[in-house]
Parts: structure tokens; sequence; C-alpha cells
């Protein structure tokens, strides 16, 4: 086979690209709201602490008693957990640092008049908020695993290695692949067995945001993280909507919790953009529930679904992603500061302790 070299494989530590993910925001943090200390900006301007609760009391009896009456005392005051100092604390902590960065650029090569790549099914130890670590299934070590980028209409071949202890497949999700590439084991194809190496060859289209993950024993093998983006390019230019920055926002309910990007708050990694910049973003859903994605203070302008373009966008704030689905929205960062970004189910977002799981920010500066 003639091989030419495709885009060069990233060299940076991802340990140091997520330290570096975490200094930006932080630094955009401060810059956005002008206050001195982190804790004091993400509680002011996330706005995520709630007012203290007076402690309930119990009124005395006010009927009036038929027979001689016995003195009342008013009860005790019942202990209140200190919300404030348990919510601002998780605030204070945000974007907390965390071991893994998943959604790293996979890098390729063009091989026989195709791109190709090197997936790698594999157990990772996965550090979903601080402290708690699980095991994940994986692709290349990442959780959702790396960024496939295609160009529409381009001959793709992805080499599927499989180090589990697991038999799997993937899945092509969104793309109009001949039926033997589809990634369905006992329908489609053989099983990918421990050790074994089985390769996909499909021409990329429809053009769009699309996923691959497993397809087989799949609500453990998604569940536990083998998902990721299959990015496909338009060929022509002037199809999708103008942008100066392309994020992902990916929803997963399974492993570790309930997670953006695989991780949960206060791990999530914050949005940044300048003042004026337009942001597209690429909502999935590869959990089991709905995941309505809510922004605050700004507009999405939501332009396609599933990958196809809608016949006439429209403009909402809250998206809902519905499991399989995607979406895809730009946002105009017309107003300055920190934007809460969440998942508006609230039991996915918010408990007596404070802020947790499918919270991020957009902060805008």
């Amino acid at each position: 086979m003639t091989e030419k070299s495709g885009p060069a494989p990233r060299d940076a530590d991802p340990a140091d690209t997520a330290d570096a993910k975490a200094t930006i925001a932080r630094r955009s943090l401060i810059g956005a709201v002008g206050f001195a200390t982190l804790g004091g900006i993400a509680a002011g301007a996330l706005g995520l602490t709630g007012n203290g609760a007076a402690p309930a009391r119990v009124a005395a009896a006010t009927s009036t008693p038929t027979t001689s009456p016995t003195p009342r005392r008013s009860a005790a005051p019942t202990a209140t957990m200190d919300h404030d100092a348990r919510a601002e604390s998780v605030v204070k902590a945000f974007p907390a640092k965390t071991a893994g960065l998943g959604l790293q650029e996979l890098p390729s090569r063009i091989v026989d008049d195709a791109r190709e790549f090197d997936l790698t099914c594999e157990k990772t130890r996965w550090e979903v908020t601080p402290g708690v670590t699980v095991d994940a299934l994986s692709y290349n070590g990442q959780v959702p695993g790396p960024i496939i980028r295609v160009t529409e209409d381009e001959r793709v071949r992805v080499r599927v290695t499989n180090k589990t202890d697991q038999t799997t497949g993937v899945h092509w999700h969104g793309q109009r692949v001949v039926n033997k590439m589809d990634g369905v084991p006992f329908i489609t194809q053989p099983v990918i067995k421990p050790g074994e190496t089985y390769v996909y060859d499909f021409v990329a289209r429809p053009y769009g945001s699309h996923m691959y993950h497993s397809h087989h024993n799949a609500t453990e093998q998604v569940g536990r993280g083998m998902l990721g983006p299959l990015l496909v390019m338009p060929k022509g230019r002037g199809i999708d909507p103008a942008y100066d920055k392309d994020e992902l926002f990916i929803f997963n309910d399974q492993l570790g919790g309930l997670t953006i990007n695989g991780k949960g708050f206060p791990a999530t990694i914050p949005y940044t953009a300048k003042l004026g910049q337009r942001i597209r973003f690429r909502f999935m859903n590869e959990g089991v529930q709905i995941h309505p994605a809510h922004l605050h203070g700004l507009t999405f302008e939501v332009f396609a679904r599933d990958g196809y373009p809608l016949p006439q966008p429209f403009r909402c704030d809250t998206i809902n992603v519905a499991p399989g689905e995607r979406w895809d929205a730009i946002v105009l960062a017309d107003e300055p500061g920190v934007w809460a970004f969440h998942c508006h189910i609230l039991n996915h977002a918010e408990a007596a302790t404070g802020m947790f799981g499918m919270v991020t920010a957009l902060i805008v500066s």
C-alpha cells in the first residue's frame, strides 16, 4: 500500500491539555466579571447558591380547648443543612481538575486513496469528578472517544482493535454506509473478539454531526464510555452558517453518573468566547434518558437535526436532546458574563448539596 501523511498526530500530553484548558477557563472567568477570586466570581455570576431558608418552626395550637388547657411551648427549630455553604464550595471548585481528557482529534493518514484511522477499544480508569474514578470502556483511552473528522464523500477506513475482554462492534450512527459496514454483530458482521482487529471501509455521507459507538452489549459498553463524535464536513463552502468556534456537548448518564463530555460538575470544562463571536454547538445524547440543554442569557439559533439542515431554522434557549439525537445550533456571544449551561431536568443538575452532574458554563469576555 502506498501511504501519504495526513494530519499530524497530536504530541501534547492530555493532562497538560486539560490543565491548559482549565487555566484558560479560570482566567476567562476572572476576566469576564472582574472579581478577585474564582469563588466569588463563580458564586456571584452563576447565581447558583440559594437564599438560606429560615428554620422551620411549629406554631402553638390555636384551637380553643374544651377541657382545662395544658400549657404549650413552641417546638424547637429543626436542624437545617447549610445549603449555601455547600453549594458555594462546589461552585468555587469549578472547573475542578481531574485526570483524563476526552474528545481529542484522532490522527489519520492517507492510504490507497482512503483516510485511515486507528481506533482501539480498551479498559480505562476514568476520573469523572474529583476523587470519583470508575472502570470505563473507552476508545483510545478517552471518554468520550476521540473526534473522527472527515470530509463529505471521502473514503474512510477505520481499523478497530479490541483490547477489552468483551466482544464488540462499532456502529457509524447517522451514516449512509453499505449494509455490511453498519457495525451490528450477527446482523451485518461477526463480533470483534478480544485481540482481533476489524476494518470498516465506507464513504462518508451525509455531512453533519454524527456519532460512532458500540452496538453490541451496548447498554453496558456505550454506558461505560464506548462512544465518540464522527464529524463529516461538507464539501461545499457556505452550506453551514458562519461560525468562529466549533464545540461539542455530549450527554451521557451512566458512566459515573450524569456527565457532559465525560465529566460531572464541578469537573466539567467551561466553554469560552470573545464578545461578538459565533459558537457552533453540536449537541449529542449518548445516554438512555432525554436531556434538555438550557443556556442562560443567550439564544440558540438551531439549524440542523441529526446532521440534516432544517427547512426553517428556529430560535430557542432550551433544546431537548433525545437518546441518539444530534442538534446543531449557533450562539451569538453578544452579552458578557458567566452563563450557566445545564440539563434542565433539575435532578440531573442540582441537589440540596448544590450543583452537580450536567452543569457547565459559557464564559463570554
